[in-house]
């Protein structure tokens, strides 16, 4: 279950911090898994139509309905294609390489899940020009050699591999495969949020979602500044971040923003968090006089962390990247009532049954009907996210006639806009990294008496059920984020 999609390094597993940024990363064993070196934790086109339609607005676009768009029976209308697809069947196979047994499998399965339900809907709607989806799910177990292998396998060309990628567990994996996949023409989308994946000359057909750690920190101190200063303090900034990928891309966001901002840095902690004894950092952090605290850990280091720092009594106000909080292992803990006093997530997208988004409307209704057996989730969001990229480029596809993977490539390079109908912020992913990269996140309230988590079967509009998460902020930019001029990463890849 999840808000906290978690995402790191590249290399070696132990020393990442992501695999699956999300907030309900690791409720399975309470967040421990995490600190063993992956982030527990922690944002198109519609579902059937073209251009940002909304798929279960308007059925009369559903193209199965229109023969005469069917590109199959246009003349010359042939759609030419070369792997992961069945021509004759009209059939596209989308792999997801997910880590439904390692320690982020309670959020991932739960985002693969929501992805198979948005094909599912896809594909009873008629697909597009009779087109349909067959999901491809391997198990990565969150092991890098498994999800190289799963990699290979998918990227196998023939009917048997697949078309593009749409759901990769984390950094390592993602950062591993990155070559393979410029080589391969595979569009891959990753649960992850590293600065890299913008950059062309590292993530080529790395189709990131949503901002970047970096970004999303220099949102979250600025927001912070503004808080504290409201309540009448001064800022002054504590950093406390893990090593690779994940935990340095925020620490670097949360330095570039004091710096524009003028917010002194009174404990920089940037890497510190790489073991269990903790000692000295949260001593450094009791007496820094920090009145912000902006974290990059995984859900257990700051559980221990912020409870050992509030029972000493410091009460500084905190945030972090997404995966650092975990509704799921904070709210139910002994340090409840400090988080919902003291701390504010930051994150990427609408969480579960947020109103006024029809696009959500959509995905509460279907969840709910489809898979009653679930708890409510955030990261539905999540997967529903992935599915309106995929489904976007593809429909541009067929109507080029040209359902190759290189084409696949030069579509999601060309400036095509995705809409997510309110879930999350717009994105186009051109070649220019300063264009690229999106510069909004999501602030939220952590408020405990909300805290309720029920299976969908008991969702009614009356009875939503709630993670406790409560908007503040939607698509927040801030001025640091708006105006800073990006060169390519905030990071360089771990080697």
């Amino acid at each position: 279950m999840a808000l906290a999609l978690v995402a790191a390094a590249c290399g070696d597993d132990d020393d990442d911090g992501d695999g699956a940024d999300t907030t309900e990363a690791e409720a399975a064993d309470d967040g421990d898994a995490a600190d063993d070196g992956d982030d527990a934790a922690d944002e198109g086109d519609d579902m059937a139509e073209d251009e940002g339609d909304d798929m279960a607005e308007d059925e009369g676009d559903d193209m199965a309905e229109d023969e005469g768009d069917d590109m199959a029976e246009d003349e010359g209308g042939e759609v030419v294609t070369d792997f992961g697809v069945d021509a004759e069947n009209k059939v596209i196979r989308v792999g997801l390489n997910a880590d439904l047994s390692g320690p982020f499998a309670s959020l991932v399965q739960e985002i693969v899940a929501a992805q198979e339900v948005y094909w599912e809907v896809f594909n009873e709607n008629g697909g597009y020009q009779g087109w349909t989806v067959e999901p491809v799910v391997l198990d990565s177990g969150y092991a890098t050699d498994v999800g190289i292998q799963n990699y290979q396998e998918m990227a196998q060309e023939s009917e048997e591999g697949v078309l593009m990628i749409t759901e990769n567990t984390g950094s390592p994996i993602t950062s591993a495969i990155a070559p393979d996949a410029a080589d391969d023409n595979m569009l891959v989308i990753p649960l992850s949020w590293a600065s890299l994946w913008p950059d062309p000359d590292f993530g080529a057909t790395i189709l990131e979602k949503q901002t970047t750690y970096c970004i999303e920190s220099m949102n979250g101190v600025e927001w912070l500044k503004g808080y504290v200063e409201g309540e009448g303090l001064e800022a002054s900034l504590a950093i406390i971040g893990r090593p690779g990928e994940y935990g340095e891309d925020g620490s670097a966001g949360a330095v570039i923003a004091a710096e524009e901002l003028g917010i002194p840095i009174v404990y920089d902690g940037t890497g510190a968090v790489a073991g269990d004894d903790r000692t000295a950092i949260i001593s450094e952090l009791v007496n820094s006089g920090a009145t912000i605290v902006w974290t990059t850990l995984t859900p257990g280091e700051l559980l221990d962390i912020f409870g050992n720092a509030v029972s000493q009594g410091f009460e500084g106000f905190w945030s972090g990247n997404s995966p650092s909080f975990n509704y799921l292992v904070h709210m139910p803990s002994d340090f409840a009532e400090q988080f919902d006093q003291f701390y504010f997530q930051s994150y990427y997208q609408a969480p579960w049954a947020t109103e006024g988004i029809p696009f959500m409307e959509d995905l509460v209704s279907e969840m709910t009907a489809r898979r009653p057996d679930l708890n409510i989730s955030d990261v539905y969001t999540t997967g529903w996210i992935e599915g309106i990229m995929a489904e976007t480029l593809i429909k541009a596809a067929i109507d080029q006639g040209d359902m190759t993977r290189e084409n696949m490539v030069a579509l999601a390079n060309s400036g095509l806009e995705v809409d997510f109908g309110g879930l999350s912020a717009n994105q186009s992913w051109p070649p220019d990294y300063n264009a690229a990269v999106v510069r909004s996140s999501w602030i939220y309230d952590v408020n405990l008496d909300n805290f309720n988590i029920i299976p969908m079967s008991e969702y009614t509009p009356e009875n939503t059920g709630s993670t406790g998460l409560d908007v503040i902020e939607a698509d927040f930019v801030g001025s640091v984020a708006e105006s800073y001029q990006f060169d390519g990463p905030c990071i360089e890849p771990s080697s």
